[in-house]
Formats: C-alpha cells, sequence, structure tokens
C-alpha cells in the first residue's frame, strides 16, 4: 500500500522536473545538450497527464502544478534563446502571446465580479500550442531553417487557442 501511495506523487513530480529542467537549460549552453533537455520536457509533458490518468491519480493539485511547470520551462526557454541572439523580440512575443494573452483573461476573469468561476481544463488546443512551441525550441537549436515558418505556426495556435479558450469559458459560464 506504501509503495502505491508514493506511486501516486509520480505525475506531480514529473511535472515539476520541468522546472528544474528549466534551471538546466540555462545551464546548459550546448545545443545538443539543451535538444536533449527540451525532448525530456516533452516527455515529461505527455507522461505526467498519461501516468495520472492511467493511474485514476489526477488531482486538482497536478491539475494545477502541469500547466505550470509547462509554462516555467518555455518562458526560460524562450527568455534563454531571446538573450542568446538566436531569437528575436518580435519572435520572443510570438513564441509567450498565448501565455500572456492567458495571463490577461485570468486576470480579467479574477477581477470582474459578475463573472462567475469555471472549472479550468487543458485542451486540444492549448495542448497543439506546447507541442509547437517544443518543435520550434528544437529549430532553434538545430534546424533554424524550420523557424520562421514555425514562428507562423506558433502565432496562429496561439491565437486559435486563446479564442477557443474564451469560448469554452464564456459556454461554461452561460451554464
Amino acid at each position: 500500500m506504501a509503495a502505491r501511495a508514493r506511486f501516486r506523487a509520480l505525475p506531480n513530480i514529473l511535472s515539476l522536473s520541468r522546472i528544474v529542467l528549466a534551471a538546466a537549460f540555462v545551464a546548459f549552453k550546448s545545443a545538443d545538450a539543451r535538444l536533449g533537455l527540451v525532448a525530456v520536457a516533452g516527455a515529461t509533458d505527455f507522461l505526467d497527464g498519461y501516468v495520472a490518468r492511467r493511474g485514476k491519480w489526477t488531482s486538482r493539485w497536478g491539475a494545477l502544478i502541469d500547466p505550470i511547470a509547462d509554462r516555467v520551462f518555455a518562458l526560460v526557454a524562450v527568455s534563454a534563446f531571446l538573450f542568446d541572439g538566436s531569437l528575436s523580440t518580435v519572435g520572443y512575443f510570438v513564441m509567450i502571446s498565448r501565455d500572456l494573452m492567458t495571463a490577461v483573461g485570468f486576470l480579467v476573469a479574477r477581477m470582474v465580479s459578475w463573472l462567475k468561476p469555471v472549472e479550468f481544463k487543458a485542451r486540444f488546443s492549448g495542448k497543439l500550442v506546447t507541442v509547437l512551441q517544443l518543435v520550434t525550441f528544437a529549430a532553434l537549436l538545430k534546424f533554424r531553417t524550420w523557424v520562421a515558418p514555425l514562428l507562423w505556426l506558433v502565432g496562429l495556435a496561439s491565437l486559435y487557442s486563446v479564442v477557443d479558450y474564451t469560448y469554452a469559458l464564456w459556454r461554461a459560464r452561460a451554464r
């Protein structure tokens, strides 16, 4: 029984590992090392949810820390690319546009008293942006000719994600 209880924490440990991976991303300057960190971050992002659902170990805490860990890794990586000159300022803002718009939407929802709270759930559009961000990180490290088209895809997917989440939240509030 104690072993099962320890495994119950595995999804949250996998999520939190992305914060450690973000710190490692800054510490390592090698493109190969950073590419490996991006791959591990992507794998832990998939595995945390898979393990939680498969083991029926989903929790409110896990649902909160998973997207925070995703955003920490993405923001640190994008900032590292900006500071080392691999990414332009425009590219930086494209990469974090969904996160900025989501943060503004969250603050507005909290500040406007007549908006009733709804449960926030991950949606395909958000996962798509995260995958495209990770692929763009790989392109920044090894496939520079793919960066411009990927930035366009991230921007379009971010816009789609914001519209999708906004529509889903308004529908949930209407109920």
